[in-house]
């Protein structure tokens, strides 16, 4: 497994600072949130993704994925009834794709919890429906730029459009295609009925990323989620792929953040 941080926990930082602050941690790689560098990812030129998988390669690390991917974004849902808006959200999942690959990204994150509410008066069946017509674009782009989409599932609390580790395979499993998976979420799973590490081995060969976090919303080890049943049913799966830290209260500032949970995830996964 290799270990990556997201980016957005260096608020106010440079693209330079941070991958080299991720390097210094012990990371392998950096996620990005594309909201931190444009509104959208196509105000972001060729040449200024070059530049920034150049930063990241200068420093020494890679960028694993993208995530938060519809945030700061405007007109766009994945479930809406208006066939105008799905469209254009369907070409903008296209467009993230293209960067995301342009990034040298293996994989693209999608929670975006807000942009695949089920409106009042949409079924369950049409959000579904509705969902899969919005990703088939992107899905098929993603094949096509060897980048995976992975589909996340939120707990109740954040939305009501696919809350499980169980209802995101079957998601998945409508496009028959490798570029389309799920991850699974540490603080989401934490919200599901079966234990983490059941919802783990459940999912074992079905996921493509993994977010470490707690409960808590902090950093892993800075809450009373315990990792090593975690990391052990990781194994267990035979997953290979990257563990990410992604937190959403950042008080302990970026630095004690990145490095005390990769502190953590070395002793409890031993590397």
């Amino acid at each position: 497994m290799k270990f990556a941080i997201c980016n957005e926990i260096f608020q106010g930082w440079s693209l330079p600072d941070t991958f080299a602050y991720a390097r210094k941690a012990g990371y392998d790689a950096v996620e990005i949130a594309p909201f931190t560098i444009a509104r959208s990812v196509n105000d972001l030129s060729p040449a200024r993704r070059i530049e920034i998988r150049a930063m990241a390669a200068a420093a020494g690390v890679g960028i694993s994925a993208i995530h938060w991917v519809l945030v700061q974004t405007e007109g766009l849902h994945v479930t809406s009834p208006d066939p105008v808006v799905r469209a254009r959200t369907a070409r903008y999942f296209v467009d993230l794709v293209d960067f995301g690959a342009d990034l040298g990204a293996p994989a693209m994150v999608v929670g975006s919890p807000k942009h695949r509410q089920l409106l009042p008066g949409v079924s369950a069946a049409q959000g579904w429906e509705w969902a899969a017509e919005v990703f088939r674009p992107a899905v098929t782009r993603a094949a096509e730029r060897k980048l995976t989409i992975c589909f996340e599932p939120l707990a109740p609390a954040e939305t009501n459009f696919i809350n499980t580790a169980e209802e995101a395979r079957r998601f998945a499993d409508l496009f028959a295609s490798p570029a389309m998976s799920i991850l699974l979420d540490v603080k989401a799973m934490s919200a599901e009925t079966k234990p983490v590490s059941q919802v783990i081995r459940d999912s074992g060969g079905r996921f493509d990323y993994f977010h470490a976090n707690d409960s808590n919303l902090k950093g892993p080890g800075f809450g009373e989620v315990d990792f090593h049943p975690i990391a052990e049913a990781l194994r267990e799966v035979g997953y290979g792929g990257t563990v990410s830290v992604e937190v959403f209260t950042f008080e302990e500032g970026p630095e004690r953040i990145a490095t005390e949970s990769r502190e953590y995830l070395r002793r409890v996964f031993g590397y």
